[in-house]
């Protein structure tokens, strides 16, 4: 029987962010335009829902901007998560979560914007076969300063956190769902947000099929979240 994954995706307008993720999971994918306000029912009083597991995309707003359809975001997902509904959040997915259930997050200085490494701090079964240091692609101008009350940082580098866990639920800063071509796009729509030119060149020119090969390790993030959810025996391993 497949896994049921409900996709909340937050950005907004026309954008890859369902196309990616569907081609990541394995799994029946319902897709919910939580940026429209676009929900799924809410689980039944008995605790039941229709769906396995969660996963939230990443957008172009800021979680703390207290948008009507955020705040509906935030009391729907503490409920799937005091039901044990495994989630995970990318980038402001993973915002989203931190401050949902008591974190904080908060604006950074600049991006964190391009080909990352990025060390893991924790056997977590996110990480499960994962090396201890892989390269994501990032592309983030908030972070989480503060998480949650009971959460552990499972991976980070000199910028930020780069994810957490707190039980079945997860947050990963970096985005392993972008394919090369949304890379090249998103890095390019920065001109627009006054990222300077010569930092957009940069990073346009190092988006090369070989460096975006480096970042298939962290792909399996969406292996390991299945294996969660359907509840399969997975240890992580550090290299």
């Amino acid at each position: 029987m497949s896994t049921n994954i409900a996709l909340f995706d937050a950005s907004v307008g026309e954008t890859p962010a369902e196309r990616n993720v569907r081609r990541e999971l394995d799994a029946t994918v319902t897709a919910f335009k939580v940026s429209e306000s676009e929900f799924p029912e809410w689980p039944g009083a008995d605790g039941s829902w229709r769906y396995d597991g969660v996963v939230i995309s990443g957008s172009q707003t800021s979680v703390y901007d207290r948008d009507a359809w955020m705040e509906t975001l935030e009391e729907l997902v503490r409920d799937l998560h005091e039901l044990g509904v495994p989630m995970l959040g990318i980038c402001w997915g993973h915002q989203l979560l931190a401050q949902a259930l008591g974190g904080c997050v908060a604006a950074m200085d600049e991006y964190e914007l391009g080909y990352e490494r990025i060390e893991r701090y924790d056997d977590s079964p996110l990480f499960a076969s994962m090396p201890g240091e892989f390269v994501a692609f990032e592309t983030h101008s908030d972070e989480v300063l503060k998480l949650p009350p009971g959460a552990v940082e499972l991976a980070g580098n000199e910028t930020s956190c780069q994810a957490f866990s707190l039980g079945p639920t997860f947050g990963v800063q970096f985005h392993p769902e972008y394919d090369l071509e949304t890379v090249r796009a998103v890095v390019e729509g920065k001109r627009e947000e006054g990222v300077a030119d010569v930092r957009v060149d940069a990073v346009l020119a190092e988006a090369t099929p070989e460096r975006h090969a480096e970042t298939a390790a962290a792909k399996a993030v969406f292996e390991n979240f299945l294996a969660v959810v359907d509840g399969d025996p997975i240890t992580a391993t550090a290299d």
